[in-house]
């Protein structure tokens, strides 16, 4: 845990998807303290035609370039992690890739330990948030 969704145009290479992955769990070790092999990422490629969105938002421009982060973690972290996990999440990709940093939208959806099944149909234990 967590849970990462990551959907974009399919007109992204399997290198920046690789990229932005990477970017998203570094961050994610660093700010949000998981361990490296807590790695559960699915990346979505859609049409560009499936992605809807405004072309400005909250002063935000937005382009067929758009990312959708979704991110499903335990509950128990500060406004202050949340807002550092959401800056290196961007900087990351941004500094690894062309993508623009307003084109890069996160949720976070938080629950409880007691939703998470790891395999067996078992509620398993785990210490980090």
């Amino acid at each position: 845990m967590p849970l990462i969704r990551i959907t974009l145009s399919e007109n992204y290479s399997a290198e920046e998807c690789h990229k932005i992955s990477q970017a998203i769990h570094a961050a994610l070790i660093e700010d949000f303290t998981i361990p490296a092999d807590d790695y559960f990422h699915i990346i979505e490629q859609v049409n560009p035609s499936q992605l809807f969105f405004p072309d400005q938002y909250l002063g935000m421009k937005h382009d067929q370039g758009i990312l959708f982060i979704q991110i499903i973690a335990a509950m128990g972290r500060t406004r202050e992690q949340k807002q550092k996990l959401y800056k290196n999440i961007v900087l990351g990709i941004s500094g690894s890739t062309n993508i623009n940093p307003q084109n890069i939208i996160i949720t976070l959806l938080e629950n409880s330990k007691e939703n998470w099944s790891f395999g067996n149909g078992e509620l398993q234990n785990f210490n980090h948030i």
